[in-house]
């Protein structure tokens, strides 16, 4: 991997939690709320801002919860996610940026991105997020299919998710994105062919193709539990899966990371990538995750705790683990073959210490025998390139490498 995608500034994202509803499969810390709740939690998100102020300074014994500040590098990206940061109004998201400006390392002009529905969307909206700075607004669509839409508890309908789409391209964001979902109970490919012909017709920069998964706790996993609904079977997961890169990649979108596509590189999600690289992030807001290179922690999850701990002046981290070499490795191995970079064995053995090769030849030359990785000799070989059948297994391609030494 060359050095440039790990160098650079490190990634802020903020969890916003509030939605007008909650869809029945999300797995998110979200919570429905009104406008008193919505200021009282800024006013909160404000207070943890300050608490990672690098000007605060402790004994770094104490860990990333209980004194020191932020001492990596500066933040070139800031991602407003959730949740959906489009349900507070433009004010309150500015005054969360400029806590941001004020308290933070950040550099003179952050690559910023807004996840947004389709309902909260109006020229005035998003005039006012221009000018905040926002350069990527990425658009919960989810689908343009009437019985999708009403079976995954969307509030908004294909008009209204067209209509967006079309007055943020008109804003003039540098990126605008699309998120569509698939594996929802009868949907055939024909049908999925249908959604994505239409968002290709809208020309959008990016777009992101989720497959739906039944989460315990949600209301699609009760109904799972009760034996009223079955994820799709994996055989035709994967024919949704290849379908969806193929026809977007002869659209112009092409596929860069398993669920992500771009138009071209300068399209690519900037802060994303650094959770796929192993790049320092932090993120705030209850249920954020943080990694600094060598510890991953995160927030308490739930809204309540995590004001708690901050009206009380402390930081509300609810655990940090310490990777070690073959956590590390393990990551690199998940994370890149989910990329189109691939699994680069010579950048593992660099962030971890771990040369797996030797272990895992004869494992290596199984999944190039059935078609799933390739290794361009341009790498000596040291590079895995997974194709389309090895990107639609790439999580079982990972669990079976043998990471210890």
């Amino acid at each position: 991997m060359p050095a440039a995608d790990r160098s650079g500034g490190a990634g802020l994202y903020l969890h916003i939690p509030f939605c007008s509803a909650i869809c029945p499969y999300c797995d998110f810390s979200v919570l429905t709320g009104g406008a008193e709740a919505r200021e009282r939690f800024v006013h909160d998100l404000l207070r943890e801002i300050e608490l990672w102020s690098p000007e605060r300074e402790g004994p770094r014994r104490d860990g990333p919860g209980r004194g020191e500040g932020w001492s990596g590098a500066a933040f070139d990206t800031v991602y407003l996610g959730g949740g959906t940061p489009s349900a507070l109004a433009p004010e309150q998201l500015g005054r969360i940026l400029a806590a941001v400006a004020q308290h933070l390392p950040v550099v003179a002009e952050p690559w910023i991105q807004l996840e947004a529905n389709p309902e909260d969307v109006e020229p005035s909206t998003l005039q006012a997020w221009r000018r905040l700075g926002i350069d990527t607004v990425s658009l919960g669509v989810q689908s343009f299919d009437p019985h999708a839409l009403a079976f995954l508890g969307r509030r908004h309908d294909g008009e209204t998710a067209r209509r967006s789409v079309s007055l943020a391209q008109d804003a003039g964001f540098h990126t605008v994105s699309l998120d569509l979902i698939f594996g929802w109970p009868e949907q055939t490919p024909e049908r999925w062919e249908a959604d994505l012909e239409q968002a290709l017709a809208l020309a959008p920069q990016h777009l992101s193709c989720y497959q739906l998964t039944l989460h315990e706790g949600t209301p699609f996993g009760f109904r799972q539990r009760r034996g009223e609904l079955r994820e799709m079977p994996e055989d035709q997961q994967a024919v949704l899966f290849i379908q969806a890169h193929e026809r977007l990649a002869a659209g112009g979108l092409v596929g860069y990371e398993v669920s992500n596509f771009a138009r071209s590189p300068e399209h690519q999600s900037r802060h994303n990538r650094k959770y796929w690289h192993h790049v320092p992030y932090l993120g705030l807001g209850p249920s954020a995750h943080s990694f600094d290179g060598r510890r991953r922690w995160w927030n308490v999850r739930k809204v309540g705790p995590w004001q708690r701990q901050l009206q009380a002046g402390q930081r509300p981290v609810d655990e940090v683990e310490q990777l070690g070499p073959q956590e590390l490795a393990l990551e690199a191995v998940f994370l890149g073959l989910r990329t189109a970079r691939g699994l680069d064995l010579d950048w593992v053995e660099e962030l971890s210490g771990l040369d797996l090769e030797p272990a895992n030849a004869v494992l290596f030359e199984a999944w190039e025998e059935r078609g799933q990785v390739r290794r361009p000799a341009r790498w000596r070989g040291r590079r895995l390139v997974p194709t389309l059948e090895g990107w639609a297994v790439a999580d079982a391609l990972a669990a079976a490498v043998e990471t210890d030494p």
